[in-house]
C-alpha cells in the first residue's frame, strides 16, 4: 500500500504550480495529495481547516515576501516540516529560512522528480524527529526540576498535587524501564543471616 503525503503548494505562478504538482503526482511510491494557495494568509487559512503534512512555500508571493513569508507560516505552525521552492538567485534567503527553522529548499525547474519526492519524505522525518526530541528534553528539564518528596515513603506529589510513587511518575514522564534488585545495604538488613561472616 503506498504512502500518503498531503501537501500544501504555496504558489502564485500557475505553471510552477502544475509543473511541481504534475511532478508529485508522477510517484510510483508515494500517493501526493496536493492542494494550492497563492497567497501565505489563505495558505495558514487552510492549514487550519485541513490535514498537511508538508507545505511547500514560494518565498515571493502577493501578500508577503522574502523571508517574512516563511516566518509568518512557521510563527503560526511551528511542528509543520516546510520545504521553500524558491529561484535560484534567492539561494542566500533559502539558506536563511532553513537557518530559522526550514527543513530544506529547492530549485525551481532544476530539481528533478526523484530529488523533490525525498526531499519532502526527509523533511517529514526530520521535522518528526526534531519534535521527539524537543519533547524529550522538555521531559527531562522538568525531572530536572525540584520535587515535593516524602522523607518517609519517598512518595513524589505530581504536578496535579497528588502524592505517587517515584517509579510510576518517572515511567509517565521518560521512556524508563524499571527492574528491581536489593542494594548490598538493604541485604544485609533483610538477610542478616548471609553476612554473619562479613566483617566489612
Amino acid at each position: 500500500m503506498k504512502q500518503t503525503i498531503n501537501v500544501l503548494i504555496v504558489e502564485d505562478t500557475p505553471d510552477d504550480f502544475l509543473l511541481l504538482k504534475e511532478l508529485l503526482e508522477s510517484s510510483d511510491e508515494i500517493n501526493f495529495n496536493t492542494f494550492h494557495e497563492e497567497r501565505i494568509e489563505n495558505a495558514k487559512a487552510f492549514v487550519k481547516h485541513h490535514s498537511v503534512d508538508i507545505a511547500v512555500i514560494d518565498l515571493t508571493l502577493p501578500d508577503s515576501f522574502g523571508l517574512d513569508t516563511f516566518r509568518t507560516f512557521h510563527n503560526d505552525f511551528p511542528h509543520m516540516p516546510i520545504v521553500i521552492i524558491t529561484a535560484f538567485k534567492e539561494h542566500e534567503l533559502a539558506l536563511q529560512a532553513v537557518k530559522e527553522g526550514a527543513q530544506d529548499y529547492l530549485f525551481k525547474g532544476e530539481s528533478s522528480a526523484s530529488e523533490i519526492f525525498r526531499t519532502l519524505r526527509y523533511a517529514i522525518e526530520r521535522q518528526k524527529l526534531m519534535s521527539e526530541l524537543k519533547k524529550a528534553l522538555a521531559e527531562i528539564k522538568q525531572l530536572k526540576s525540584i520535587l515535593p518528596i516524602c522523607a518517609k515513603c519517598k512518595k513524589i506529589r505530581n504536578d496535579q498535587g497528588c502524592w505517587e510513587i517515584l517509579e510510576t511518575y518517572i515511567s509517565e514522564h521518560t521512556n524508563t524501564k524499571f527492574s528491581h534488585g536489593i542494594c548490598p545495604d538493604c541485604a544485609k538488613v533483610l538477610y542478616p543471616e548471609l553476612y554473619l561472616g562479613d566483617k566489612r
